[in-house]
């Protein structure tokens, strides 16, 4: 570990700020499947015979996905890596490699940027993938994050959005809305639980569900819950040209999420539409019911049927007594939204 400091990142410069990262990817030494990392104009890598690439991008604006006085920097360094990680789980792929690039302001403590370094690459440490490049400049608006994510995966198992079959079953994993109603909750000046803050600030990417469900052709569409229940169900219906019937009462929602429903009923249209669980949401066929049984059981990782798809369009909220309520397939949109994801 580097000593920690209190000076700022003034006081070392981007390349000072390059060779303290450095240090802590010593342990990344030794992998054959990377050629060059850090330290040349581009990173250079192998792939497995017989794969495909798998990229993804994602933003962290600071103000827009998150606030410094709302997370710890360490938090925050895990969060940006796994909700890359997360779309490539949303594949069935496996993750291999992470390019990051940062704005900061000139005045961010020392021992703030190694949390965040820490953090990102803890996550990093635990998909099994590496951080092999980036860039950094000089924000004047605050912490600007963006990252690259490379995974593979053999080019028969790729699960993409658009394969869902009518009489599919819609599963999910995990439980749905706490990241929503933590994010809620502070917005109102509120402190939320502390295992709804944990999956607001530090989600899971599902990676080895997603790698699983592949593998074994079990999942026909797939897709992670990052803009809510209702927006990424939507986009598999619009990729499939299908239909859904989504059971409200079958939704896998925490203690903590159930306890606030029951005074807030009201608040259910968090839980449906607000977004970062990155939990997989994925169709299969009825008569996967009894493996996907076992592959719960084996990640000890609930998966719940909460509905299914249907020939036709549209997206209908269904309950036991046959009624049948039309819901918009609407959640987080940056360009209709003031509000920090």
């Amino acid at each position: 570990m580097i000593a920690t400091t209190t000076h700022n990142l003034a006081s070392i410069g981007e390349f000072g700020f390059i060779a303290r990262l450095r240090q802590k990817l010593r342990d990344q030494a030794g992998r054959a499947d990377v050629v060059l990392a850090i330290g040349d104009d581009c990173s250079a890598c192998t792939l497995p015979a017989g794969e495909l690439l798998l990229t993804s991008t994602d933003l962290l604006i600071e103000n827009i996905h998150f606030r410094r006085d709302w997370t710890s920097l360490y938090a925050l360094g895990r969060k940006s890596a796994a909700v890359n990680l997360s779309d490539i789980a949303a594949m069935g792929g496996t993750p291999r490699y992470l390019h990051l690039g940062l704005g900061l302001p000139q005045d961010l403590v020392l021992d703030e940027l190694d949390a965040f370094c820490d953090g990102f690459l803890d996550e990093c440490r635990a998909a099994g993938a590496l951080l092999c490049g980036g860039d950094t400049c000089r924000s004047q608006t605050g912490m600007f994050i963006s990252v690259s994510v490379q995974g593979t995966i053999p080019a028969d198992q790729l699960v993409r959005r658009s394969g869902g079959q009518p009489g599919d079953r819609l599963y999910v994993s995990g439980t749905l809305g706490d990241s929503a109603l933590a994010l809620h909750l502070l917005q109102q000046g509120q402190t939320p639980a502390a295992a709804l803050a944990r999956r607001h600030h530090q989600p899971t990417p599902r990676l080895a569900l997603g790698r699983a469900l592949a593998a074994a052709g079990l999942a026909h569409a797939m897709i992670d819950l990052s803009d809510g229940l209702l927006a990424d169900l939507g986009h598999i219906l619009q990729q499939s040209q299908l239909a859904a019937c989504l059971d409200p009462a079958a939704l896998p929602l925490s203690v903590d999420v159930r306890r606030h429903l029951n005074h807030k009923p009201e608040d259910l249209d968090v839980v449906l539409r607000g977004g970062e669980d990155y939990e997989l949401l994925f169709s299969a066929p009825p008569e996967a019911a009894p493996r996907l049984e076992q592959l719960a059981v084996r990640l000890a990782l609930p998966l719940t049927a909460i509905g299914s798809l249907q020939p036709g369009e549209g997206l209908w909220l269904c309950r036991p007594d046959g009624s049948r309520q039309p819901v918009e397939a609407r959640g987080f949109n940056h360009f209709q939204s003031g509000q920090p994801a």
